[in-house]
């Protein structure tokens, strides 16, 4: 069975997936989570700050996570951050299915742009984002891992 829920951003499943993905792609770039890269904290994910976190969950594992973050300088627009499935879990759409869980709860939250980012380590998140609509932008968030920034209207 397949769910996709929101949980806290501090929710240990949560924690443990954001840990894999920055090991993962850190092992691609260096280390993320670095003062000169965007945050993209538990806070920053938290409801009282406009943010949320979805979890794919299949057959009660954590397979797949990632957040939403309000953008600061712009109240209508989101941010995708920290999307990541378990290498276990790959190549069964819970990439797709996060993603548009994402978008669903970004209107929901009332945002109508959503943004993100990805590397040139990650052709296969950069197609999916392409796929899924998200038009090629401007370095809108100064990402110095970044090379393909996208922006969809929601």
């Amino acid at each position: 069975m397949i769910e996709l829920r929101t949980v806290p951003s501090d929710d240990p499943q949560a924690t443990a997936l954001v840990a894999a993905m920055v090991d993962e792609v850190s092992e691609l770039y260096g280390r993320i989570d670095v003062p000169e890269a965007p945050s993209a904290t538990p806070e920053d994910f938290s409801a009282a700050r406009g943010g949320a976190f979805l979890v794919v969950f299949e057959d009660g594992a954590a397979v797949a996570g990632g957040g939403l973050k309000r953008l600061d300088d712009d109240a209508s627009a989101c941010e995708i951050k920290r999307m990541f499935v378990v290498p276990a879990a790959r190549g069964r759409g819970h990439a797709s299915r996060l993603l548009q869980g994402l978008e669903d709860e970004a209107r929901r939250l009332g945002y109508r742009v959503a943004r993100l980012d990805t590397g040139e380590h990650q052709p296969q998140a950069q197609a999916m984002y392409e796929r899924a609509g998200y038009a090629r932008i401007g370095n809108f968030n100064a990402n110095p891992f970044a090379s393909f920034w996208g922006e969809k209207a929601l």
